[in-house]
């Protein structure tokens, strides 16, 4: 998988977004107890143009509610490693969030880049998987299966200085592949991301046909890698 070295915004056209993966399903198995964490800085990025910036349609606002796997900081997880003081974690007030190419991609699907930028002003830190929904409807209702977590990739601790950023890779499955029926299409609004080892969430606005979601809790159309630093 290849990581673009400069964000680009969420109008980039679908030409752009289709990617070539091995494969559309995520790897469910749990990482091996052996796993030894790897710490990674991340430095401050330009935020000129280069920085990413989130879709103009308006934003829900961040919600406490638990996300659709509950247990686990909305959905999310924070893999086996050791993240350092829950004081440390990079908190919604400190990210913003935006998408951009994510490399990548099989027949049928694409990848994005979830994009998170800490607009703090002290370093904080993201270690594990975020929770990931589609979401509409005008008010932020959760469309589908929340996404499943890709546990075979890479879950290090990622040290975000203030203007850096790190992402996550959620594979998409496009709507069309599947039965309409089966599917229950609706044109979506964007993301609802809870980082890892959060109960609250941040809304990443992303509009066109590229972000049609499949409805039905039966179908599972999403898959999301662990948070690595930003190229």
């Amino acid at each position: 998988m290849r990581f673009r070295s400069k964000p680009l915004t969420v109008t980039v056209s679908a030409a752009a977004l289709v990617v070539m993966l091995a494969g559309c399903t995520p790897d469910a198995s749990e990482p091996s107890p052996g796993t030894e964490t790897v710490t990674a800085t991340v430095t401050p990025t330009p935020t000129p143009t280069s920085t990413p910036t989130p879709s103009a349609a308006p934003a829900p606002p961040a919600t406490s509610t638990p996300g659709p796997d509950g247990e686990s900081g909305g959905g999310g997880d924070l893999g086996d490693g050791t993240i350092g003081a829950a004081a440390d974690r990079c908190t919604v007030d400190e990210l913003q969030g935006a998408i951009d190419d994510g490399g990548g991609g099989a027949a049928g699907s694409y990848g994005v880049a979830l994009i998170l930028t800490n607009t703090g002003d002290r370093t904080c830190e993201l270690q594990g998987w975020p929770g990931v929904s589609f979401v509409g409807g005008g008010d932020g209702t959760q469309l589908g299966a929340s996404a499943t977590l890709d546990r075979a990739s890479e879950h290090p601790t990622v040290q975000i200085a203030p203007g850096g950023y790190a992402q996550a890779i959620l594979t998409m499955v496009q709507a069309a592949n599947y039965d309409a029926a089966e599917c229950q299409p609706q044109q979506s609004e964007g993301f609802r991301v809870y980082p890892p080892g959060s109960t609250a969430s941040l809304y990443i606005g992303a509009g066109g046909d590229l972000f049609t979601a499949c409805t039905s809790p039966s179908v599972q159309q999403l898959s999301v890698g662990a948070v690595q630093p930003g190229p």
